[in-house]
């Protein structure tokens, strides 16, 4: 590979890096050839994007990152394969589902919206991460659970509420 190919792949993963904003880092190594056909439809499947890259091609990409990703860098021996998502914690719990099946892919690391998580141990920390969709949905039933509540009591004592009304009404006339 000639270094204007190795710049064409460092900018291809800097976009990537920079369109998802979430990727992890893991270990596929001594998998089949089977094994990681497996694994490719399952990302396919789960609007996961699975690459495999040089550990210094993948540095030059995180290099190019708005913030401090350094973390990563240990991280980077051995064989790679990225994986990118636009739901922060889909490649998380795609692993854990593999896992049951084989020791491997084994977490590296990952970068989830400029925060760093380093090791397999952090795994299960990944998985219960949630999507910025679950979050707005929380934040929604959140501000609609008050308003639901007051429309409720104002139906359950409307009676009353009339009454009182009345009453204040008779005694202004």
């Amino acid at each position: 590979m000639n270094r204007e190919e190795k710049n064409e792949v460092v900018l291809e993963l800097q976009g990537q890096m920079q369109e998802y904003g979430n990727f992890y880092i893991a270990d596929t190594s001594s998998l089949s050839v089977e094994q990681i056909n497996n694994i490719r439809r399952k990302c396919f499947e789960g609007d996961i994007i699975m690459k495999v890259a040089k550990n210094s091609l993948i540095r030059k990409a995180i290099e190019g990152l708005d913030g401090d990703a350094s973390e990563i860098y240990e991280a980077l021996k051995g064989s790679s394969s990225l994986l990118f998502s636009k739901t922060a914690n889909a490649p998380a719990k795609l692993i854990k589902t593999l896992r049951r099946t084989s020791d491997k892919p084994v977490l590296k690391a990952a970068y989830i919206d400029s925060s760093v998580y380093v090791g397999d141990d952090q795994l299960n920390n990944l998985v219960s991460l949630k999507s910025r969709e679950e979050l707005i949905g929380d934040i929604i039933g959140l501000l609609q659970s008050p308003a639901k509540n007051v429309i409720s009591a104002l139906k359950s004592s409307g009676g009353k509420i009339a009454g009182i009304v009345k009453t204040l009404q008779e005694r202004e006339g």
